[in-house]
């Protein structure tokens, strides 16, 4: 099995190459230029890996969510990139491999539920809630949430008890990872440890999408659509604000 991964869904810039089970990445923290990098880093990581384009039997990418631009960007070199060598796409969700990478960079995670956080501006994150152990499928459904939301939904799904809360004197039975942890009131919970400057790395994605590819869990190039999470109203409201 070889599979190439790539994402640009926030600060960084990454491709990976999985050859049955081997995998060798290209990162690189950026928060502009994705798209002059991409493609030089595409080259390079076949190159490293003695392999050409037309050998890989999958491309994968970061279907988000994450930033419109960096998605949109990942989202347009892989469809051009597969289109260019008629293969199929695996999209696979930013969050669930932040979660997976916060595991694979910290071993003694292993066994623990992971809620990762993206900083989603307008005083909301991106979230999700995964085990360590089936990183590929989500406990909770990835949203879009004020850190208040994201508290209550935690609660009523059962994964918050009133020991963990910010007035309480428990810990919260996950690791957090990501940047959206930052918002105080996040930050403000006790979980049993964090990484807040955790980041998506393709080599992520790549594990995951191969899973996901011998479920059959893949795409044409043409039908590659990115997951927002915010509607078309809200991106249009952040537009004219942006434009002010």
């Amino acid at each position: 099995m070889k599979l190439l991964a790539v994402d640009t869904t926030s600060g960084a810039c990454s491709v990976a190459l999985y050859q049955d089970g081997a995998v060798t990445e290209q990162f690189v923290r950026a928060d502009r230029d994705h798209t002059r990098r991409l493609l030089p880093m595409v080259e390079a990581v076949l190159a490293e890996g003695g392999s050409r384009l037309g050998d890989v039997d999958a491309l994968a990418v970061s279907q988000g969510p994450g930033s419109f631009t960096g998605l949109r960007i990942a989202i347009s070199c892989v469809q051009g990139l597969a289109f260019a060598a008629d293969k199929p796409v695996v999209p696979v969700s930013s969050l669930a491999a932040m979660a997976a990478g916060a595991v694979r960079a910290n071993p003694d995670w292993q066994g623990v539920t992971v809620l990762p956080a993206l900083d989603a501006r307008m005083q909301e994150v991106y979230w999700g809630l995964y085990s360590s152990e089936r990183p590929g499928e989500p406990l909770l459904p990835d949203a879009v949430s004020s850190p208040e939301q994201v508290i209550s939904t935690l609660e009523a799904a059962g994964y918050l008890s009133p020991d963990c809360l910010p007035a309480g004197e428990g810990q919260c039975p996950f690791i957090a990872a990501g940047p959206g942890w930052q918002y105080p009131q996040l930050a403000a919970l006790s979980p049993q440890g964090c990484w807040d400057d955790a980041a998506i790395h393709a080599q992520d994605i790549a594990v995951l999408a191969v899973e996901r590819w011998q479920n059959g869990e893949f795409l044409a190039a043409q039908d590659l659509e990115p997951t927002y999470l915010r509607n078309e109203i809200t991106w249009k409201k952040r537009q004219r604000i942006r434009d002010r």
